[in-house]
């Protein structure tokens, strides 16, 4: 059993990861009925990353901050303006697309079981409820604003305590990283099943009558991140970017992909901060934040699908309007990001600063849930990747 760990260690993550990639859509294709019982062990994945997920962030940060002594450097601010600039540039291009490209979109009946956010102050009050939830709860439902927010008032009070007790809250982060770090290396299963139920159920045909609107928003995402974010971290660093961007793709971008989820991901890009030798005070706030906030490619969706839905029914968009809607989705797309289809419920909201009808906006969430076996995760993989990207962007080790 030592003999084949040691073997599993040495092949490495990436390259199993590939390797259940390839088998999960040849178990899916060939055998379905075999893809959907491997389901289970993508579930048990997603869910122990989920799981552990919240408790990390707390501890990392709670440790961070308590153990952290004055003047100290981090460097969390040019990582948020890189979040917002980052989504603003996103929200850009998905409306420059859609002009260069201008859809027109079979619409379907919806049943959405959510509700969406009715307007932009909704989005924000909830935004900001968030900060003073229970703590307990906050835990508990991966309130992830939540979690940051009470992790850096305990931190700042543990600062006061003795050694022994900053040593043993030290200790309790480090044991719960190794805990992390067994959960990672489970990550070829989970990413063998994940892919394999996939391909059993959906077989991609239902994508086939949208091809239009995924090429566009899988196009946009993929200029985010090959051509936009490396000119950002370019500008930053005065460094060639794309090693770094390849290794964040890589690490990050291919495991958000199929996990389809940020809060899920956060172990992941926390283990690759740490590889990467970043900054433990930056990394544990700007990591778990930029899964709440850095929402370039839900700025995407939202505003690719609101103007598909504005082409359908002949509206006509004018540059004000189009720039409005790309400052409207930068700052909703962060506050709505921790409801399950979060991207796509903002769509009524985006859709309303053209007149159109609510009935007809749910009935555009309603495709985008369709594609959202493509959608969701490639915008997954855009956003998780960015985090780490910019954290490492702003870390002493490759800025100026």
């Amino acid at each position: 059993m030592r003999s084949l760990i040691a073997m599993y260690q040495r092949i490495g993550l990436v390259p199993l990861i590939i390797v259940g990639l390839v088998l999960g859509v040849l178990i899916g294709w060939l055998a379905p009925s075999a893809g959907i019982a491997l389901g289970i062990l993508g579930t048990l994945f997603v869910g122990a990353l989920k799981a552990v997920a919240p408790i990390l962030v707390f501890v990392l940060v709670l440790a961070a901050i308590s153990k952290q002594r004055s003047g100290d450097e981090v460097y969390v601010k040019p990582v948020l303006i890189m979040y917002m600039f980052g989504t603003f540039l996103a929200a850009l291009t998905a409306v420059g697309a859609s002009f260069l490209f201008p859809i027109e979109m079979v619409l379907v009946n919806a049943n959405i079981e959510q509700v969406p956010p009715a307007n932009l102050k909704e989005v924000l009050t909830n935004l900001l409820m968030s900060l003073v939830a229970n703590p307990v709860n906050a835990v508990a439902n991966a309130n992830y604003i939540g979690i940051l927010a009470w992790a850096i008032i305990i931190g700042f009070a543990l600062r006061q305590a003795g050694d022994t007790t900053r040593g043993v809250v030290s200790d309790f982060a480090d044991a719960i990283s190794q805990v992390v770090k067994w959960v990672i290396a489970l990550a070829p299963f989970g990413i063998l099943g994940l892919v394999a139920n996939t391909v059993a159920e959906t077989g991609f045909e239902a994508l086939k009558g949208y091809a239009n609107i995924l090429m566009v928003l899988v196009g946009c995402m993929l200029f985010i991140a090959l051509v936009a974010n490396p000119l950002i971290v370019l500008v930053k660093t005065g460094k060639n970017p794309y090693p770094l961007v390849l290794t964040c793709l890589r690490e990050s971008g291919i495991t958000a992909f199929f996990t389809r989820s940020s809060a899920a991901n956060i172990p992941v890009n926390m283990n690759l901060a740490h590889k990467l030798g970043l900054h433990e005070d930056t990394y544990s706030v700007t990591i778990p934040l930029g899964a709440t906030i850095n929402m370039a490619g839900a700025a995407i969706t939202i505003n690719v699908l609101t103007l598909a839905a504005a082409h359908t029914l002949g509206i006509e968009v004018s540059f004000a309007s189009a720039l409005l809607l790309s400052l409207v989705a930068t700052v909703s797309a962060g506050g709505a990001s921790g409801v399950p289809g979060g991207s796509l419920l903002l769509i009524p909201l985006a859709a309303s600063l053209f007149s159109i009808p609510n009935d007809i906006a749910m009935q555009v969430v309603a495709v985008g849930f369709i594609i959202g076996v493509i959608q969701d995760s490639a915008e997954t993989a855009l956003n998780s990747s960015t985090d780490i990207l910019f954290t490492a962007a702003a870390d002493p080790k490759y800025a100026r």
